[in-house]
C-alpha cells in the first residue's frame, strides 16, 4: 500500500472513532464525547470554583466529594446530548495524573467501571498532554513538528513534539508553576480565587513599568522556569508598603508582576522554537487564557516569523474534550490501559516516543 493510501486509510479510521473523555484532576468535573475527526458532540463541565473561593484555594477532600456527586450525572448527560449509547463509543479516556490524588481517583474509578460494563477499551491520558491536545481539537490545520508551551496552575512545560506520542521535554518549572504564582499573589492582595483572571483584568488598567520585579532566565541556555523569585519579590513589596503604611496601587502591581512572568514565558518559547528549528508554537493550559500572554507571544512570534496557536478561552481550562482528543490518537495506536490503572498524582510528561 502506498504512503498516500495509508494516510487516507488512517484518516478514514480516525473519523469512525468516538471517544468519551473524563477529567477530574482538580476542581472541575468534565465529561465530553468527541468524534475522531475532531467534532465535539458534547462537552460538559461542572465547576467548583465558586465553592472553593471562600477558602482561597482548592480543598482536596471537598473537591473529591463533589466529583463523586457530579461525574455519573455528567456521563449520562454527555451521552444524551451526543445522541449516543455507552456501547456505541469506541473507548473511554480518562485523566490519571498529574493532579489531586482523591480527585483523580473519582475519574479513574468511573472510567474503569464504564469500560468494564460496556466492554470498551480504557485509555489513560496524561493531564498535561491533554492540555496540549486542546489545540489539535480546535485547529485542524495544526501540523507537527512544533514547540508547545503548556502553562497552568500546577505545571509550566516547554515540549518539542516531533510526531504524535513522541515528546521531548525542553524545560519545566523548578519550583512554582506560573498559574500557582498568579493565585498566590492574588491571595496576598486579597483579590480572591482563582487569581489569574483577576490579575489579568486589573493589569489592563495598570502600568507594567511602574514596579521592577525580577525575571529569572536561569543559567546559560536553560529552558527551565523559576517563578518563586518574582513571587517573593511581590510579597516583599507588599510587606514593605504595609510597614510604611503606604497605599498600594493594585493595578500597577498586577501589571508589573504579570509582565515579569509573561516576558519569561514568551522569551523561552521563542528560544525553544529557534533551538528546534520549527515555525509553530502551540500555547495551552489555564494560563493560556491570559490575554497579555496571548498578545505578547503572538506579537513576538510574528516579529520572528513563527505561527502561534492557542485554544478558545473555554478550552484553556480543564475540560473533557481535550482528554477525548488525546485519547483519539492513543486509540489509533492501540495504546490501552489495563483494569489495574491507578491515579498517579505526581505524573510527569515523559520524554521519548511511544512505540506501541
Amino acid at each position: 500500500m502506498s504512503g498516500a493510501n495509508m494516510i487516507e486509510k488512517k484518516k478514514s479510521l480516525q473519523k469512525e472513532v468516538i471517544i468519551m473523555g473524563i477529567e477530574t484532576s482538580c476542581d472541575d468535573t468534565a465529561v465530553a464525547v468527541v468524534l475522531g475527526e475532531g467534532r465535539i458532540l458534547s462537552n460538559l463541565v461542572s465547576s467548583q470554583a465558586d465553592f472553593h473561593q471562600r477558602f482561597g484555594g482548592v480543598v482536596p477532600e471537598i473537591a473529591s466529594r463533589h466529583h463523586l456527586e457530579a461525574v455519573n450525572l455528567l456521563v449520562d448527560e454527555a451521552l444524551r446530548e451526543a445522541g449516543m449509547k455507552l456501547n456505541e463509543l469506541s473507548a473511554i479516556a480518562v485523566t490519571y495524573g498529574p493532579g489531586l490524588v482523591g480527585a483523580l481517583l473519582m475519574g479513574v474509578t468511573c472510567a474503569k467501571a464504564l469500560s468494564y460494563a460496556a466492554g470498551l477499551p480504557l485509555i489513560a491520558v496524561n493531564h498535561i498532554e491533554g492540555h496540549l491536545y486542546a489545540n489539535f481539537l480546535l485547529h485542524r490545520d495544526l501540523e507537527l513538528p512544533l514547540v508547545a508551551l503548556i502553562v497552568s496552575g500546577g505545571h509550566t512545560n516547554l515540549v518539542y513534539i516531533e510526531e504524535h506520542g513522541c515528546f521531548e521535554v525542553l524545560g519545566r518549572t523548578r519550583d512554582d508553576a506560573a498559574g500557582e504564582v498568579f493565585d498566590k499573589v492574588a491571595r496576598a492582595l486579597g483579590l480572591g480565587y482563582p487569581g489569574g483572571p483577576i490579575i489579568d483584568r486589573l493589569s489592563a488598567e495598570g502600568n507594567p513599568e511602574a514596579i521592577t520585579f525580577p525575571r529569572a532566565f536561569l543559567e546559560g541556555n536553560s529552558l527551565d522556569f523559576s517563578f518563586s523569585g518574582v513571587k517573593s519579590a511581590v510579597l516583599n513589596y507588599i510587606n514593605r508598603m504595609s510597614q510604611k503604611n503606604e497605599e498600594i496601587d493594585v493595578r500597577d502591581l498586577a501589571a508589573s508582576f504579570q509582565q515579569a512572568v509573561v516576558e519569561v514565558l514568551v522569551e523561552k518559547a521563542i528560544q525553544a522554537a529557534e533551538r528546534k528549528n520549527v515555525k509553530t508554537i502551540a500555547l495551552s493550559g489555564g494560563v493560556a487564557a491570559n490575554l497579555s500572554l496571548r498578545s505578547s507571544l503572538s506579537r513576538r512570534a510574528s516579529e520572528e516569523g513563527y505561527r502561534v496557536y492557542y485554544p478558545p478561552l473555554e478550552f484553556c481550562t480543564d475540560n473533557g474534550a481535550m482528554i477525548a482528543c488525546a485519547g483519539i490518537y492513543q486509540y489509533l495506536k492501540k495504546d490501552f490501559a489495563s483494569m489495574d490503572l491507578n491515579a498517579v498524582p505526581g505524573l510527569q510528561l515523559s520524554a521519548g516516543c511511544d512505540e506501541t
